[in-house]
């Protein structure tokens, strides 16, 4: 499958994301050898990072008397407060070790700047501030974006639903996925997936 018109986003396969890692996400190193295969399908694959300095404003740890998975009201609006995670050139940043796609043309990182969190590869939570990665992909030639990696129901997710807002098709590999799953937003995520037009597959559908 290496159409040039086509892209594998493999999202945020980081150890702070793995079991055991400051915000892990249940089974997520199940799909590091996934990823691997999926990538080879693909001439084009990006990664993302999340990349967060100490200081940023998502980090419950920032905010006196405040606690993981509460939310809070920020300039832009509802924030959910998470763990110290992915702090940038921290082990818990890196890329999964065992992650082995050498012929990724990009790294994308996100929640960088520290008063405003970024799920989405494409626009950050202030939904005005974009990454470049639409632009980058557009100059590329590409106009069907895949997408596997962590977690499901937000970084994925978002990425999803931005993706399709800067018009491009979108497929989400769900098995190649795994979800944090808080009061519901996995089925909200994939309902919201699937009003905005995200296909939805198997990674068998493109490895067999």
């Amino acid at each position: 499958m290496k159409d040039a018109t086509e892209v594998l986003l493999v999202v945020d396969m980081q150890n702070d994301f793995m079991p055991q890692g400051a915000l892990a996400v249940a089974r997520g190193d199940e799909i590091v050898p996934l990823a691997n295969r999926l990538a080879r399908r693909f001439g084009h694959v990006v990664l993302t990072q999340d990349w967060h300095p100490p200081s940023h404003v998502s980090f419950a740890a920032n905010h006196a008397g405040r606690q993981p998975f509460e939310t809070i009201a920020l300039p832009y609006g509802e924030q959910m407060l998470w763990p110290v995670h992915c702090v940038q050139n921290t082990p818990g940043a890196a890329l999964h070790t065992d992650l082995d796609i050498p012929h990724a043309r990009a790294v994308i990182r996100k929640g960088h700047h520290v008063d405003v969190d970024s799920y989405s590869v494409f626009l950050e939570a202030d939904r005005r501030t974009p990454t470049g990665l639409a632009g980058y992909l557009r100059d590329t030639g590409v106009t069907r974006v895949w997408l596997c990696g962590l977690a499901t129901d937000y970084c994925v997710a978002w990425s999803a639903l931005d993706a399709r807002a800067a018009g491009f098709d979108v497929t989400v590999i769900e098995d190649a996925t795994r979800a944090i799953d808080l009061n519901g937003s996995l089925d909200n995520a994939w309902r919201d997936m699937r009003k905005a037009g995200v296909e939805r597959v198997q990674s068998a559908d493109l490895l067999t």
